[in-house]
């Protein structure tokens, strides 16, 4: 049986992802000259009110890290189970670099500053990609998984999202800031609801050993 704790632990990603988005739109009306499709999300850390987008990374990826562990406790069979809360563990722990490493001005936003390179914007950039890439791998992972165990339908719905996740922020370049939110969602829902899913999973059945005269 599943305990409470490591439900509460799978339930992160569930959390995180809305309240990653509703925090990041929510700042989006005054955040003065910034537009979502020529400007990405996470220059909103670069804005006056910056420790906010700040703190959205950083509680989300706290949250995910919570998911890789209770994937931990959770998967112990099957494919998935060695990499699967490895790639949360580093979905996670990229978003909380990015957070930290603010990303660089970009585009005209913020209004009026000097559009340059710093070792955090690199930073920023470094730890976006590298928890990109996890998150892709995770979803791969899944697909895998739902294979091996015959949900076929899944599987391809598994797919699906890391190829829209992947391709669709390249689709039409100059709404790249909108479709890459788009495409982050699907991603990052997907993965909180397979990790929830794994909260449902029924208990092992043990199997005593007779006991020897």
């Amino acid at each position: 049986m599943i305990d409470k704790r490591t439900r509460l632990f799978l339930a992160g990603g569930a959390v995180g992802t809305p309240l990653f988005f509703a925090v990041a739109l929510a700042q989006i009306p005054a955040a003065d000259g910034f537009e979502l499709g020529p400007h990405m999300i996470s220059q909103l850390a670069a804005g006056e009110l910056g420790w906010i987008q700040v703190a959205g990374f950083t509680v989300t990826g706290v949250l995910f890290l919570l998911t890789a562990v209770g994937v931990r406790r959770t998967l112990t069979d099957g494919p998935g189970r060695t990499w699967l809360h490895r790639l949360v563990a580093v979905f996670g722990a990229g978003l909380i670099a990015a957070g930290v490493l603010v990303a660089d001005p970009a585009a005209g936003f913020p209004v009026g500053a000097a559009a340059e390179t710093t070792w955090h914007g690199i930073g920023h950039g470094v730890a976006a990609m590298v928890s990109g890439i996890a998150l892709a791998g995770a979803t791969l992972v899944l697909a895998r998984r739902d294979l091996a165990q015959g949900r076929r339908a899944r599987a391809a719905v598994g797919i699906a999202v890391t190829l829209v996740y992947l391709v669709l922020p390249y689709v039409y370049p100059p709404e790249m800031g909108t479709l890459f939110a788009l495409g982050s969602a699907v991603a990052w829902s997907w993965l909180a609801a397979s990790a929830l899913r794994l909260a449902t999973r029924p208990a092992p059945v043990v199997v005593a050993r007779p006991r020897h005269a």
